[in-house]
């Protein structure tokens, strides 16, 4: 859909599978082998999934790129993953394949898929680190299958759905809900191409009838500010779906009120996608089916009482783990048989897992995980900059942004900082405020203190 009020431009099955089988006869062509990095730069558009499926198909390895990183940004993701190939569809990479060309091999005849074992590299996705630098997460055909965890206790998901998604196709949370885990059940899905637009979603719901719509919370906190959403706009959708940030109880309630609907929210990790959902029968913040999930003790490898907080962990032999950190070794870093996510959590009496937070630096803002030290790299190499410190703050009920606290000469303008950061960062990795002080808070042992920015600048309720 490129517009609301426009007619669709409808895919079948089978013009699917032509479209993949002549992208992987192109691909071979193109000198891409099985284990070979293939680089998507491309728009929201059918193109990202037809490459992805075609590249994983033949047995190379997939790596979606987000459109709105820079040329920098994307050399560094190049220079780290040495692909066979890069196709881009935005300009300026050099020695890229244009998507124009790729886009003509759909008509190829088409060639067969690879015989690719389940614990083969699929695809690659890249997430912020700790250390500041992203991550490339690589995850094998077998993480495709165990998605299927979630088509009960999370979606519903039904051959007769029509499955509405409102983020960009690389992010595993859009091409996974909203194209991979449909097509596989037989069910449709609806995707809008066209250009950003918080109220468009409640008239597609309208004219298309989506019986599920995902988003993270942030896309259901600006369709309702448009007043949009009734439970006329949504008549046949059964319920909503989230993931990306935590869901705030308010949001959910205005949600429901306003839609007639349930909203329904998992947890997860681009290693491992999600594990933890609210089910369709009403449960709620429950594993999965087929997942082994503990709450570990905070300082060892066993499981913790129920009611006490933890580390909260998925057993290493879940098969929608990745297999590792790229470049960092082919094995999943984990105090065996447990792989540690970082998140903190305690499991209730009933087996309800309530998340506590991250036990990282990781910062979330509007859906999006960033390495606070990799913006604060950037800002600390504009000219006049001292130093700087990043944190998640909140600005009023429910909204946090990524704040810069600077200390800097007094003719370093905000505006220049920011013109700054979004010459070196992806729009959502820049700072939507900047702050100016005189020297940054710091602990009794020295380091900097992001706890006491968000203390002191932070909104609180009156």
């Amino acid at each position: 859909l490129r517009a609301a009020d426009a007619a669709p431009e409808v895919w079948t099955a089978a013009d699917l599978r032509a479209a993949v089988g002549g992208s992987i006869a192109g691909l071979i062509a193109s000198g891409v082998g099985r284990g070979d990095r293939v680089l998507l730069r491309l728009g929201h558009s059918v193109d990202v999934p037809i490459l992805f499926v075609a590249a994983a198909g033949l047995g190379a390895v997939p790596v979606p790129l987000a459109p709105d990183l820079t040329l920098g940004e994307v050399a560094a993701v190049r220079s780290a993953t040495a692909p066979a190939l890069v196709i881009d569809g935005l300009g300026g990479v050099p020695d890229a394949c244009p998507l124009a060309e790729a886009q003509r091999w759909r008509a190829l005849p088409a060639a067969p898929a690879a015989d690719t074992g389940a614990d083969d590299p699929a695809y690659m996705v890249f997430t912020s680190g700790t250390g500041g630098a992203a991550k490339g997460v690589l995850h094998a055909h077998r993480a495709v299958w165990a998605r299927r965890m979630m088509w009960d206790d999370w979606y519903g998901l039904q051959p007769g759905d029509r499955m509405l998604h409102a983020g960009a196709f690389n992010w595993t949370f859009t091409l996974g809900t909203g194209l991979m885990d449909p097509w596989a059940a037989g069910a449709t899905a609806l995707i809008y191409t066209g250009p950003p637009d918080r109220g468009v979603w409640a008239e597609i719901a309208r004219r298309h009838g989506p019986t599920l719509f995902a988003g993270a919370p942030g896309v259901f906190r600006q369709l309702l500010g448009t007043g949009a959403v009734t439970p006329e706009a949504f008549a046949a959708l059964r319920h909503a779906l989230t993931a990306g940030e935590a869901l705030p109880p308010m949001l959910a309630e205005t949600w429901r009120r306003a839609s007639g609907r349930e909203i329904y929210e998992a947890l997860g990790m681009s290693e491992v996608s999600t594990y933890i959902s609210d089910r369709p029968d009403g449960r709620r913040a429950l594993p999965q089916h087929g997942r082994r999930i503990a709450i570990l003790e905070e300082a060892a490898d066993t499981p913790a009482p129920r009611g006490t907080p933890g580390r909260l962990a998925v057993a290493t032999s879940d098969p929608g783990l990745m297999l590792g950190y790229w470049r960092e070794g082919a094995a999943v870093p984990h105090s065996d048989p447990w792989f540690v996510t970082g998140d903190r959590a305690l499991m209730g009496a009933d087996g309800r897992i309530e998340f506590l937070g991250r036990t990282d630096t990781l910062l979330n803002a509007q859906g999006f995980r960033v390495a606070p030290e990799e913006v604060e790299a950037v800002i600390g190499r504009h000219p006049g900059v001292v130093e700087a410190l990043v944190v998640a703050l909140p600005v009023r009920a429910e909204v946090t942004i990524l704040a810069a606290f600077v200390v800097a000469d007094d003719n370093v303008t905000n505006e220049a900082l920011d013109a700054h950061c979004r010459a070196h960062l992806a729009r959502y990795k820049c700072p939507r405020a900047y702050h100016r002080l005189a020297a940054l808070p710091r602990t009794a042992r020295g380091k900097r203190d992001r706890a006491a920015l968000v203390r002191a600048h932070g909104w609180r309720p009156t």
